[in-house]
């Protein structure tokens, strides 16, 4: 129970702090694009793949997906469930397509996790992870091109 009233108090808080930052952010770093461009972007890039698995840098988007774990995200008529974390200093994104089904309770999972853990794992993943990624790609949104980092080089035409 208590970890649930601390998990409305940080959404509160959480929606709170996006609020003012983002009319911050969006004034201030125009030239950054957001996570969910550089997230659509890519699976248009990739032809729609089975899956994909990507790191983008905290410096190079602005977060507009910020307390979001695992939800759906439509491009162009395809479904795709997303899992999302921040791992500093990168944002990590693992992407599936399968039908849109509610993930509502698997992302309230996923929150409840990082909450009672305080991102203790998500910061050690980020920073292993910067010394574990073997592969990179560029891509432009439009506004700004934007490394992608791969921990190895994924096969297009893989469904696993």
């Amino acid at each position: 129970m208590y970890a649930l009233k601390y998990l409305r108090h940080y959404r509160f808080f959480k929606e709170l702090t996006n609020s003012q930052f983002s009319v911050k952010t969006n004034a201030y770093f125009s030239t950054k694009p957001r996570s969910s461009v550089v997230l659509s972007k890519y699976i248009r890039h990739r032809k729609f793949p089975h899956w994909t698995s990507f790191f983008v840098k905290y410096s190079q988007v602005m977060d507009d997906l910020h307390g979001k774990s695992h939800f759906n995200w439509i491009v162009d008529d395809e479904n795709y469930h997303v899992l999302r974390t921040g791992c500093w200093p990168f944002i990590k994104f693992h992407c599936t397509k399968r039908p849109f089904q509610d993930l509502s309770a698997e992302d309230q999972f996923f929150s409840i996790l990082k909450v009672i853990n305080f991102g203790i794992p998500c910061f050690v993943y980020g920073v292993g992870s910067y010394f574990l990624v073997k592969w990179t790609e560029t891509i432009n949104t439009g506004d700004a091109l934007v490394t992608l980092y791969f921990l190895y080089k994924e096969n297009s035409d893989s469904p696993f």
